[in-house]
């Protein structure tokens, strides 16, 4: 209890810095980097309980998966070629730039693809386990700078960048962001009617994402907590009702709780020799991030989808962390959603198993005689 103490609040300063400083995403990405230096340069150590890590998560699907229509399903259902695209395009270009890591830094390239792709970091962590020749350390490392990266200048460029205006705090009910305490009072109040206006419906819809969550979790989904409350608040949306939004201050403690355990979850230190390795990693992702913009500006010239809206669906990040964002810029979290879920399934359903079969067949041929194709 006491570690928990001090991490509530290492993490409540960090956030009201952030806050103070108008940095987008200031309750995720401010206790994210106050855990980070507090357990660097402080040299202690915090703790977060899961259980408050999957109500967060779960908090922040919910509030995404009303943003699902019926019109969003047509307009996804209409993208999917475009997803694959996507998908298709930022792999290859991310073997690319490992390849090119890999020869500055002599890591092996097995090492350098698993921690540049962008799936998930404890996905690639756990495949490099599974591939001869794949170092955990540096895929670790490498996904952590990758994931740091997105998370801190993503959000920036998508706020200062491409937003028409820039809006700070946090997404309220409207897709608006406010969190001044007016409007938290008055969020709250407003779903505390909706639920005992209509208080069958409200039990229904809690037994349902209930239900939900331990379906994904069965079925072993991936992030099930938050997919599984975006599934269930999509489909009531989706079939016309409305299910009541969530108040601005459970917005913020969903953020809060998902930037302790990202900050939790990263590791600066499994590597030994990381002061060769940082910088290309730090280049690597740049270079990701800045591949995605321009994807963006080809697929809305060609598409009607907005270049913020394509931005933060082809962007190498993850669901969560690219919704949250959506959902502060008022983008279409939808389709962001979809983006970035369908990267996800396809690293890892498909990914792992062409990188296998590729791997083996590099270290089987690895010098070709141009003449007669054998090693």
């Amino acid at each position: 209890m006491k570690r928990i103490a001090e991490t509530i609040m290492v993490t409540f300063a960090g956030g009201l810095l952030f806050t103070w400083l108008h940095v987008p995403l200031s309750w995720m990405l401010g206790p994210l980097t106050a855990v980070l230096l507090w357990t660097a340069l402080a040299r202690r150590s915090l703790a977060w309980p899961e259980k408050l890590r999957n109500m967060g998560l779960a908090l922040l699907g919910y509030s995404m998966g009303l943003s699902f229509t019926i019109e969003s399903a047509l307009q996804i259902s209409t993208q999917l070629p475009s997803m694959l695209i996507a998908t298709i395009t930022t792999i290859v270009f991310s073997l690319i730039v490992a390849a090119w890591t890999a020869k500055q830094t002599n890591v092996s390239f097995e090492s350098s693809a698993i921690g540049s792709i962008p799936g998930g970091l404890s996905q690639m962590v756990v495949l490099s386990e599974e591939i001869e020749g794949a170092d955990l350390a540096v895929v670790a490392f490498m996904q952590t700078i990758r994931l740091l990266t997105v998370i801190f200048t993503v959000p920036f460029l998508a706020v200062h960048g491409l937003a028409n205006e820039a809006v700070q705090g946090v997404a309220g009910p409207d897709g608006q962001a406010n969190g001044s305490a007016d409007t938290i009072i008055s969020s709250i109040m407003a779903a505390a009617q909706a639920i005992t206006s209509r208080p069958l419906f409200s039990v229904i819809l809690l037994l349902c994402v209930m239900a939900s969550v331990w379906i994904a979790v069965r079925l072993r989904f991936p992030t099930p907590y938050f997919l599984g409350p975006i599934l269930a608040a999509s489909l009531f949306t989706i079939a016309g009702y409305e299910p009541p939004h969530l108040p601005s201050l459970f917005i913020i403690l969903a953020q809060w709780s998902l930037g302790i355990y990202l900050g939790l979850g990263i590791k600066l230190s499994s590597l030994g020799d990381w002061r060769k390795l940082l910088p290309y990693s730090i280049m690597g992702s740049v270079a990701i991030v800045a591949f995605s913009l321009g994807l963006s500006v080809v697929f809305s010239s060609l598409m009607p989808i907005s270049v913020m809206t394509a931005f933060l669906g082809t962007s190498p990040g993850g669901m969560t962390e690219m919704g949250v964002t959506a959902t502060l810029v008022g983008a279409n979290v939808s389709l962001v959603v979809a983006y970035q879920m369908f990267r996800i399934l396809f690293i890892l359903f498909v990914v792992p198993y062409l990188l296998k079969w590729g791997f083996r067949r590099f270290r089987r041929n690895p010098n070709p005689d141009p003449r007669t194709g054998e090693s």
